[in-house]
Parts: structure tokens; sequence; C-alpha cells
């Protein structure tokens, strides 16, 4: 999962954020990632992002701000999220 995100956005900065692999864009989180005994989860840091492609995620479990799941998440799925939160980032960025 680690690798597919840098080759997605290849400038992101790898780091720790809430205790779970992060991988940020300047200051602000893009997405994080967690390995569980039960499966693994990816991080939005925005519940928003989750809520925008619920279409493309009724096949996995989800919580308010994590998509769970216990096989390999397609690349298509992982850059519509990533896509999603960095424009949600930038947008945010522009407001300031």
């Amino acid at each position: 999962m680690r690798k597919m995100i840098l080759e997605i956005e290849p400038e992101l900065k790898q780091g720790i954020s809430y205790g779970i692999p992060a991988f940020k864009l300047g200051k602000d989180v893009v997405c994080g990632i967690a390995a569980r005994r039960t499966g693994c989860s990816f991080y939005p840091f925005s519940g928003s992002v989750l809520e925008a492609l619920n279409k493309d995620l009724v096949i996995y479990k989800q919580t308010k701000s994590a998509l769970h799941f216990d096989a390999p998440l397609p690349k298509t799925l992982v850059r519509k999220l990533m896509t999603q939160r960095m424009v949600q980032i930038m947008v945010k960025r522009k407001g300031k």
C-alpha cells in the first residue's frame, strides 16, 4: 500500500499522524494506512472524502473516518481517494 501511494503521488512525505503511518503534502495529511489483526485500513483524514466517493466504496466496510479492507485496494480507487483529498487540501490553502 505504501508503495502504491508513493507511485500515485511521489512528492508526498512520510510521517506519523495519530499514531499511524501517514503521507503528507506539506503540513497537510493526504492519507494514512494501518494494518491490524482483523485487516487493513485507509484513512483519508476527511470523512467527506468517503462520502463523496460513496458509490465507489459500497463493497467495503467503512467508519466515518476510514475504509476497511482485507484484500488489496485497486490502484484506481486509491488514486480517486487521494485526489479527492488533495483537492480539499488545495481549496483549503487557497482560502487562507
